[in-house]
């Protein structure tokens, strides 16, 4: 762990910032036709490798007859969508209606600009960096455009005017604020460490070592954030077929619909390049390619290659945790989120800030220093296995009452323990000698001679 720390901070001394000084207009313009364009084949990829994953998963083939391996059945469903026909319903506010999917489209299609692909390559005889643009505050920036998509849900379900889209919105907008925040706390140790908030200064960061390993909690806590800030199982509650049919999308169909499922993919892909760039290096290669030829395979192309790898290996676990796990109760999705995630993240921002705080402005070991802090968690751990919580006092028990089923107005069942009062008319019934069989069951009704109660 001293080994760790120590490569930690000499990276961290190092600055590499993108430089965009020889970018002109048409490679500004090459570079974004080129991130849309490799979104939406990612996409296409994404459903046919979701649907071959998970039917293997399942042991059965999945797509296996449209193209080689069934690699057309994604182009396939999208042509569908494309040409079914579009319903709007009538309770709907068409402006809202329409719009709220496009918003959520736009803005899943920021986050790349700040992506670093890979490093400066020469394109058309210009030498440019793999990445759009960055500034000092990228990764606030890719927050910032995630929370915004939201809205798209938001308003798609408000504007449904109907129940179930309504209550899909509502989840949607608790999810957000809840998970919102244990991504943002994961985040905060990478910038003390890393020292800036800029994207390609985070990869250069990671020359010597991976964030992952120092901040092992943190790539953990926001790798759990990412997975409910998706809607993807088993944080889906927004759509939640089995409750709420389809959740916000109810009331979609066509191209509309299309667009929140596209939407819903490249924010998948998102969240992979914001881990990798954040967490794993980036374009760097993994050890030991990165020592073959002096660091060869860092530069060029290859680079892009790496990112790739790490972006995939990311997918594969959104689709393994999909085929995995069943979907969370709405409450023990909010209690994981509130009183699991966000504590979790603060005591670890808290403590990474006091290691790096004792060995700027402090004259200490680094060995004494983890091993006080070891003390510290084990003596913290200790105490909460070890006290007792406390037990709730039992209630007292129900004093024994007759049961009036008619106390409301209304009548209603026995609950379990309780008992109907003796019945007039089964009484009488019983004096006159005629079978009562058919009175066991229910209560009596009582008529105007028979008062109730």
């Amino acid at each position: 762990m001293t080994g760790v720390l120590l490569a930690a901070e000499g990276a961290a001394a190092s600055s590499g910032a993108a430089d965009f000084s020889n970018d002109t207009w048409w490679i500004v313009l090459i570079k974004a036709v080129g991130i849309i364009v490799f979104l939406l084949l990612s996409v296409l990829m994404a459903i046919w490798f979701e649907r071959k994953v998970v039917g293997r998963m399942q042991i059965r083939p999945g797509p296996n007859v449209h193209g080689p391996f069934g690699l057309f059945q994604a182009m396939a469903d999208a042509m569908k969508l494309l040409f079914k026909e579009d319903i709007m319903v009538s309770t709907a506010h068409r402006l809202v209606y329409v719009v709220a999917p496009i918003i959520s489209v736009f803005c899943s299609l920021l986050v790349f600009a700040v992506i670093p692909i890979g490093p400066a390559v020469t394109m058309f005889g210009v030498t440019t960096p793999l990445q759009l643009t960055d500034f000092p505050v990228a990764v606030l920036y890719i927050l910032a455009a995630a929370a915004l998509g939201v809205y798209g849900i938001v308003l798609g379900g408000w504007s449904s005017g109907t129940t179930y889209p309504l209550l899909g919105a509502v989840r949607s907008t608790a999810q957000v604020i809840s998970y919102e925040l244990g991504m943002g706390l994961s985040l905060v140790s990478v910038f003390i460490l890393a020292g800036s908030m800029s994207t390609s200064e985070i990869v250069s960061s990671q020359t010597q070592i991976w964030w992952f390993l120092p901040l092992l909690p943190a790539f953990v806590l926001y790798i759990i954030s990412m997975v409910g800030e998706t809607n993807r199982l088993p944080f889906d509650l927004p759509e939640a077929e089995g409750e709420l049919v389809s959740g916000y999308m109810t009331e979609y169909s066509s191209m509309k619909f299309a667009w929140f499922f596209l939407a819903e993919y490249i924010n998948m892909l998102n969240v992979s390049a914001v881990a990798t760039t954040l967490f794993l290096g980036g374009w760097r290669a993994p050890w030991p390619l990165s020592a073959i030829g002096d660091g060869v395979l860092n530069t060029g192309w290859w680079p892009a290659l790496w990112f790739l790898v790490k972006l995939w290996a990311l997918m594969f676990f959104f689709v393994w945790v999909r085929g995995t796990l069943v979907r969370f109760r709405y409450d023990q999705f909010m209690k994981f989120g509130w009183k699991v995630l966000i504590p979790v993240g603060l005591a670890w921002v808290v403590a990474v800030t006091a290691v790096q705080g004792v060995r700027q402005f402090v004259d200490v070991d680094l060995t004494t220093l983890l091993w006080v802090l070891a003390g510290i968690a084990a003596v913290a751990t200790a105490a909460t296995f070890l006290i007792p919580e406390k037990q709730p006092e039992p209630e007292p028990a129900p004093a024994d009452e007759p049961f009036d089923a008619f106390a409301g107005g209304y009548p209603v069942p026995p609950l379990p323990g309780q008992t109907l009062p003796p019945s007039p008319r089964k009484a009488r019934l019983r004096a006159q000698g005629e079978p009562t069989a058919t009175l066991e069951a229910a209560p009596s009704i009582p008529t105007e001679e028979e008062p109730r109660g």
